[in-house]
């Protein structure tokens, strides 16, 4: 049966069609655009809740405002551009869908969202699980002392916290401190072989920013500025974000958004890997699977291609992970890079409680690594690893989920023993360190 055809009227004049054309490049025919149907083909999230792109936006333009305003939808959308980038009018939907969040009431949006938006909101350290500073520096000390005495060939590791004018300052997701610490190390032991003189901040240490997913500006700006105050009071050269989309983006466009002057270099630790690998820093070797021969494909996480650093972050990402697992077994999806299809983990659609409606939504990517036969799945972004593991449950992919910072550091011969959490038995020795 067809859906009841809405009924309109004179009296409706809706805000959002306002801001439409604002949503338009120069020169863009609104009327044009709406006919070809470009983006709810390519959107995993049509037909959530009777709802698509194109039908969203039809409903905006028409002045639909209160039906807008009632879809649970807009925290479905996981406003990936990938509708953008398929759009030929350029049409900015996720903008609008943002416009939307910002207008629902407070105490209607996603508690899970509002939860971690408010701890990054009250946390020193914009950590969106609630760990205080001090946490986070026991965490990292306790961790960093076990390492130095099991593991001989890191007995002189650091993982130092305030160091002023180190050339680098490194956040970290909260993940990792609260329920996995371990999953530090390998990036310390990165640094640390790349000769990289690197600090953690007291003052916004936490990577994420939930804050951006709620569509509140002035919350979204509140934890972005402690994270660049521990930039600036610790005078640090480069900001490196650690390997995660939605904390790199929330950074890389809320600078933007807000006007905020840095001063220093802001990027993407994936592409610090590759200058070093290039540089000669870092000399990983794919020789551990030559036997092996594991098959390994990569996810492109669309905050960090997509929608910022688009297909040079994904080259690097290949380059890398090539690097380290060697070339012939390396298999990517299709579509690929800026093309490639959100794994339904961002948007904040992790936190929102529609769980059911997310594993749907992920499907489309379930199938896509379905089809390379790939044993894992490297995901360069924290929402993409946690999502794509639980696809793998769902959909009995068989396949395992690894950051990229595992199979980086086991390439160089420097992942430990309790650093495998996520690698099968068949890696449970492969490259141990001295």
């Amino acid at each position: 049966m067809s859906e009841a055809a809405l009924q309109l009227d004179e009296r409706r004049h809706g805000t959002f069609a306002d801001k439409i054309a604002a949503l338009l490049p120069a020169g863009g025919n609104l009327s044009m655009c709406l006919t070809c149907g470009a983006c709810s083909a390519g959107c995993p999230a049509t037909d959530m809740e009777g709802m698509d792109p194109r039908k969203f936006l039809r409903m905006a333009a028409l002045g639909l405002d209160e039906e807008l305003l009632s879809t649970p939808w807009v925290w479905m959308c996981t406003m990936c551009y990938r509708c953008v980038n398929a759009c030929p009018m350029q049409v900015n939907i996720p903008a609008l869908v943002y416009e939307v969040r910002a207008s629902w009431p407070r105490e209607k949006k996603p508690k899970g969202i509002i939860g971690s938006c408010d701890q990054g909101l009250r946390t020193e350290g914009a950590s969106a699980v609630g760990i205080s500073s001090a946490d986070f520096r026991f965490v990292v000390e306790d961790v960093l002392e076990e390492v130095r005495e099991t593991q001989p060939a890191f007995k002189d590791l650091r993982a130092p916290i305030d160091k002023q004018g180190a050339s680098f300052l490194v956040n970290q997701n909260s993940r990792e401190p609260v329920k996995e610490p371990d999953e530090m190390v390998p990036l310390w032991k990165i640094l640390h072989l790349a000769g990289v003189d690197w600090t953690y901040p007291s003052v916004g240490w936490g990577a994420e920013n939930y804050c951006m997913f709620a569509a509140e500006d002035d919350n979204w700006r509140a934890v972005l500025e402690k994270q660049v105050q521990g930039v600036k009071s610790l005078n640090c050269k480069s900001w490196i974000n650690i390997e995660c989309g939605h904390s790199f983006y929330s950074v890389w466009q809320g600078l933007k958004r807000f006007n905020i002057n840095l001063g220093v270099e802001f990027d993407h630790i994936v592409r610090w890997y590759a200058r070093w690998i290039r540089q000669g820093k870092l000399k990983p070797s794919s020789d551990w699977n030559k036997e092996l021969k594991l098959r390994f494909t990569a996810q492109d996480p669309c905050m960090a291609v997509r929608k910022s650093m688009g297909d040079p972050f994904a080259e690097d990402l290949r380059f890398v992970t090539k690097a380290c697992v060697g070339a012939e077994n390396f298999v990517d999806m299709f579509p690929n890079r800026s093309n490639n299809y959100c794994c339904g983990g961002g948007g904040g659609f992790l936190q929102s409680g529609y769980k059911e409606a997310r594993l749907r939504y992920g499907k489309v990517k379930a199938n896509q690594i379905k089809a390379t036969k790939a044993d894992y799945v490297i995901t360069p972004c924290h929402n993409c690893h946690a999502q794509i593991e639980e696809l793998s449950e769902r959909y009995e992919g068989g396949w395992r989920t690894v950051n990229l910072w595992t199979i980086l550091c086991l390439s160089l011969g420097a992942l430990g023993e309790n650093e495998r959490t996520y690698l099968g038995p068949e890696l449970a020795e492969a490259g141990l360190p001295g």
